[in-house]
């Protein structure tokens, strides 16, 4: 059975009375209340539609997410399991009927990392007139009480620290008190542009059964989706979640590191892992992607130390870390907006419609397949709208509608936070560049009609002028940065050249040509 590793396991038992609750992000038999149930118990899964009207979600997304819970719902009746799996447009209503056939049960639920999520069910169970215990998140690796006592009340939380801490007392990747190679991360090692003649790695492909293609057609007609509805091909299930590891592991994690920060035009997936959304839905353990990473890295010569330390650093520690974060920090963190940016999120985000290649090479990979690999999302599509200025809450929305694997706890500190500097409690300066960053880490700007050495001119790169003009009109909250220092430097000599008054003039152009979808 799967459990934190880092705190003290659960040791609850699910008694002959009460019912697992499973949340379409949990469903697993691996960990959690229906691993301590017996084999053929009663559970309970609820399908609320209302959430998915509330905003344009991509397609695949609710496809993932609905499909999922009906095919994890098969497994289980035929695995003998009393499966009580309620349709209804709120969780409040299907707890209602749940209540009124079960009067006598009491249910058990993992909590959910959502802000206000566990108080919000104990409401809607109280007034359905039942019960419900709520139990620890064994989808982590990691408690809230012992995250708590190492942070011992400062609120300055470093994820460098955090992730040594968690390094430590896993044992993972360490040799005795040290870390294994004598480096805690091969960051260096990973900023790598594959040539030009690179055989990329094949992505996994999943045959398409008849229940996801019922469940597309369902949400076609259901709901007013975002994105292309074809061409599905995200894991649906435990079995295709292990197959996806296991590719993973035999044909991407070699080249994982040294490429995990490039982009190509041509290529959504690089060798990035692609397990994100199994493992957010419940389908994948954390720690059994990193037990298999940390066995190759130990088994297989051609898996570095760069690539399997890389890889196990986003689950082992930034998952686990924007997750505390998240829940120390909010409700503050969903509104946060520290440098008072106030424009709207442009409509290319949306429509894909902009002559700029990153720009519109990311929204067109998000439309596509609801996902773009972590360097789109912080160095293009975060920084963009950073520089643009855009109200954090704005970003923050679109990410968790377009992304299969976004959730709100997943994206608030990812987006608000580290992409666009709106808090302050981890970020310690804006996570921002100019076009010299996206040129040399990716082939954008070989096609793209803007100019990538050129700040102004009508032909110059939006990402330049914006750079510049974002470090000029934020200079009363930035300048005082000792990490900003050299970049104010420049500043100055701008100014003292008056380049300052031509960029702000560009700035005015950009924003009239995306007014009018010309961007």
């Amino acid at each position: 059975m799967y459990h934190p590793t880092v705190g003290d396991s659960p040791t609850y038992e699910v008694g002959d009375d009460e019912v697992p609750w499973l949340l379409g992000t949990q469903l697993t038999k691996q960990w959690g209340p229906l691993a301590r149930a017996p084999d053929g118990a009663r559970v309970l899964l609820i399908e609320a539609h209302g959430f998915a009207r509330r905003l344009p979600y991509h397609h695949h997304k609710l496809t993932l997410v609905f499909s999922a819970m009906r095919r994890f719902r098969g497994r289980l009746t035929e695995a003998g399991y009393d499966v009580i799996y309620l349709e209804a447009e709120t969780f409040g209503e299907a707890l209602s009927t749940f209540f009124t056939d079960y009067p006598e049960t009491t249910l058990v639920a993992m909590r959910s990392p959502s802000y206000g999520s566990e108080r919000r069910f104990e409401t809607l169970v109280e007034e359905a007139g039942g019960e419900c215990r709520f139990v620890e998140n064994e989808g982590f690796l990691s408690t809230r009480a012992a995250f708590d006592e190492w942070a011992d009340g400062d609120d300055g939380f470093t994820h460098e620290r955090f992730y040594r801490w968690m390094r430590r007392e896993t044992g993972i990747l360490m040799d005795d008190d040290e870390p294994v190679g004598g480096a805690w991360n091969y960051d260096e090692e990973n900023r790598k542009v594959p040539p030009a003649d690179w055989d990329v790695p094949p992505a996994p492909t999943f045959e398409s059964d008849p229940v996801t293609e019922r469940t597309a057609a369902w949400v076609s007609t259901e709901f007013d989706t975002w994105g292309r509805s074809e061409d599905f091909a995200w894991p649906v299930t435990r079995r295709q979640a292990a197959i996806a590891l296991r590719h993973f592991l035999e044909h991407r994690l070699p080249t994982f590191g040294p490429y995990q920060d490039a982009i190509r035009e041509d290529d959504w997936a690089m060798s990035h892992a692609l397990l994100s959304p199994a493992v957010n839905l419940g389908l994948l353990h954390p720690l059994e992607v990193i037990e298999a990473v940390e066995e190759a890295f130990e088994t297989r010569p051609e898996v570095g130390l760069a690539s399997a330390e890389g890889c196990i650093r986003q689950l082992l520690g930034w998952r686990e870390f924007v997750r505390h974060v998240y829940r120390h920090s909010m409700p503050e963190l969903a509104t946060a907006n520290q440098l008072e940016a106030t424009h709207e999120l442009p409509d290319a985000y949306w429509t894909g419609e902009t002559s700029m290649a990153c720009l519109g090479g990311a929204v067109d990979d998000v439309h596509a397949r609801g996902y773009a690999h972590h360097i789109q999302r912080l160095m293009v599509l975060a920084n963009f709208a950073t520089l643009w200025g855009v109200e954090p809450s704005q970003l923050n929305e679109w990410f968790h509608a377009t992304f299969v694997d976004a959730y709100h706890w997943v994206t608030t500190p990812n987006v608000v936070e580290m992409g666009q500097y709106g808090h302050g409690i981890f970020a310690t300066k804006p996570y921002v560049s100019s076009a010299n960053y996206v040129d040399k880490m990716s082939d954008y700007c070989a096609g793209c009609p803007y100019d990538e050495d050129a700040t102004t001119g009508e032909d110059a790169c939006p990402f330049n002028t914006l750079y510049w003009d974002f470090l000029a009109r934020n200079e009363d909250d930035l300048r005082s940065n000792h990490r900003m220092a050299m970049l104010y430097s420049h500043v100055d000599r701008k100014r003292e050249a008056d380049d300052l008054e031509a960029i702000r003039d560009r700035v005015t152009e950009l924003r009239q040509l995306a007014d009018g979808g010309k961007l």
